[in-house]
């Protein structure tokens, strides 16, 4: 199946799971998430979740690096050119919301791509090849074309993987894995 499809099956998908449904599937996924070998980590990319669109919450994620001494880092949207500036989190960084109620840092440092040791990447769905597909922008691709090759770059989902997505193109980025519940 093509992205479009693919992106409009899984968002109503994602949006059919009721509180107790994800509850249970993030449950699976942080485990996961807890078993990493995170010795060599020291800057932690994630994405800060959209409630509405029945994201992950990645606040338990946050708090499991941070408590592990690890730097957290979280992004801003550049809308004119479709890519992202990255800032520390810190427990005082204060958020906003961006047009399309994103949540953003305000008053914190800014971080380069080549810092970043793990990256978690939402999606909507992914194929076996761990090629993702997201909201459709190419924020995440452009993203992740500037981090360091040995740059961790791992999916979050509440879906397995589907067989493969039919229209990869040259932009687009493979992850090294995706986190998504098994045995539930």
């Amino acid at each position: 199946m093509i992205k479009s499809i693919l992106r409009k099956q899984y968002k109503q998908k994602r949006n059919d799971l009721t509180s107790e449904e994800i509850q249970k599937l993030q449950e699976n996924i942080y485990q996961q998430i807890y078993n990493l070998d995170i010795s060599k980590i020291q800057h932690v990319h994630v994405f800060l979740t959209l409630e509405k669109f029945k994201e992950i919450d990645t606040l338990p994620i946050i708090n499991y690096f941070r408590e592990h001494h690890k730097k957290i880092v979280v992004s801003k949207c550049n809308f004119n050119t479709n890519t992202l500036s990255h800032f520390y989190f810190e427990k005082n960084t204060e958020l906003a919301f961006n047009k399309f109620g994103v949540p953003e840092p305000v008053n914190a440092k800014p971080v380069f791509e080549t810092a970043l040791d793990l990256v978690f990447v939402p999606l909507l769905i992914s194929d076996k090849q761990h090629y993702r597909v997201g909201y459709g922008k190419g924020f995440y691709d452009r993203f992740l074309s500037n981090c360091r090759q040995d740059c961790k770059k791992i999916g979050l989902n509440f879906f397995a993987p589907i067989s493969n997505i039919a229209d990869i193109n040259e932009f687009d980025i493979a992850l090294d894995n995706i986190f998504y519940p098994n045995n539930v």
